[in-house]
């Protein structure tokens, strides 16, 4: 017996304005039922399940029916074979494997480490910045400082940050089919000369070198390909969300002057802000896609076995029934929950990372910039249905 005919939703057809603002989309989805079949906008044009309601998300996070490993759904994206397995393509026991041996290496007494040289970053930027009185925040300081970071952490010698930039922006955010195969295959070139020449180079002290020489309790350790697709994971999460955490906390202050206002009165707020912005408008859209392992369903609608699934991380973080009135921007709202980092296993392993980024940054740069505005208006929002944030964000003070 063939499938019940369903209703497909085009959001191709909303144009560039779905993109700018998907959030009376989502809410008008959710208002028809909490999940959905849709079509995505190019260069995707794929139909997947879309879940919009937050208690149907946060569950199909956490379900294990709900598989991270597209092979079993007869399906291998292509970037898998470039890159290499990593975290966000494994399922239990190889995921367990594969956090278990990361984990060894990322703990958060590495990452609490790292707040004097966070900040030491920092300062140097606003010390460049500030002077000349306006700047495109983005690439003055929302960028570099991840980015910065992340590569020091790992040990990657110093790049040529601008094509870098290029490159990963395409891989997250691709603008057509050609250009996202093409930024994947030349980071997986990069990462595979990377790797072998730290191998060559002997142990160091950063984490690359520590998952190089990591070796679980059995004797396990980490394949060339498995090294590759994580240094590719930790390289581009480590910063691509961070930087639209960043641009999108002080765009969203900037638009709400009187949250700002509340904020710069009492600095005490500022990780009530940061969770705030990570709910009502995070740096990941959507999560990265599951597969319907076997047969089930998701609020009553039936998933056949092989289906893709999108999980609406912004569209549930606006669910009313989880949030009273949630398209008001309230730092001082309790944020308990939210699904910005995700949920379950494949909770965001950089999460604590991004916060203290994200913390330094904004409060050095209001204290230092106590005039901060718009100068104009943002950047075109990144294309895609996985990262949330613009291209661009140009903001003045008196210098």
């Amino acid at each position: 017996m063939g499938r019940t005919k369903v209703r497909v939703i085009d959001l191709g057809e909303l144009g560039d304005g779905f993109r700018t603002d998907p959030h009376p989309t989502y809410a008008r989805l959710r208002g028809l039922g909490p999940v959905h079949r849709v079509r995505l906008p190019a260069p995707d044009l794929a139909e997947t399940w879309l879940v919009v309601g937050y208690e149907e998300a946060r569950a199909a996070l956490a379900d294990p029916r709900l598989s991270k490993d597209s092979s079993k759904a007869g399906a291998l994206f292509p970037y898998e074979e470039l890159i290499g397995r990593h975290l966000l393509f494994a399922d239990p026991p190889q995921h367990t494997r594969l956090r278990g041996l990361v984990s060894r290496s990322f703990t958060m007494r590495r990452v609490e480490g790292l707040r004097p040289r966070i900040q030491d970053i920092t300062d140097r930027l606003l010390d460049e910045m500030l002077p000349r009185g306006h700047a495109d925040l983005i690439d003055t300081l929302a960028y570099p400082l991840p980015i910065t970071v992340i590569c020091e952490l790992l040990g990657v010698p110093e790049l040529d940050r601008a094509e870098f930039r290029k490159l990963s922006t395409e891989a997250v955010a691709p603008t057509s089919s050609e250009s996202e195969y093409d930024a994947f295959s030349r980071l997986a070139e990069y990462l595979d000369e990377l790797i072998e020449d730290k191998r060559c180079a002997g142990p160091g002290d950063d984490l690359l070198s520590d998952l190089l020489r990591t070796t679980a309790e059995d004797g396990d350790r980490l394949s060339s390909q498995e090294l590759r697709g994580m240094a590719f994971l930790l390289l581009i999460a480590g910063h691509e969300t961070t930087v639209n955490l960043i641009g999108n906390t002080v765009l969203t202050l900037l638009t709400h002057p009187a949250q700002l206002a509340e904020l710069r009165a009492d600095m005490t707020l500022l990780d009530a802000a940061i969770e705030e912005t990570l709910r009502f408008e995070g740096p990941v859209e959507n999560a990265t896609y599951r597969f319907a392992a076997q047969p089930l369903e998701i609020a009553g609608t039936a998933i056949a076995e092989g289906d893709v699934v999108l999980i609406a991380l912004s569209a549930a973080d606006r669910d009313t029934n989880r949030y009273p009135d949630p398209d008001r921007y309230d730092i001082r709202r309790d944020t308990r929950g939210h699904l910005a980092f995700g949920h379950g296993i494949h909770y965001c392993l950089g999460a604590p990372l991004a916060r203290l980024e994200a913390r330094t940054a904004i409060r050095s740069l209001l204290d230092r910039a106590p005039d901060l505005a718009l100068s104009g208006p943002p950047g075109e929002w990144l294309p895609g249905m996985l990262m949330r944030g613009v291209r661009s964000l140009p903001v003045r003070w008196r210098p």
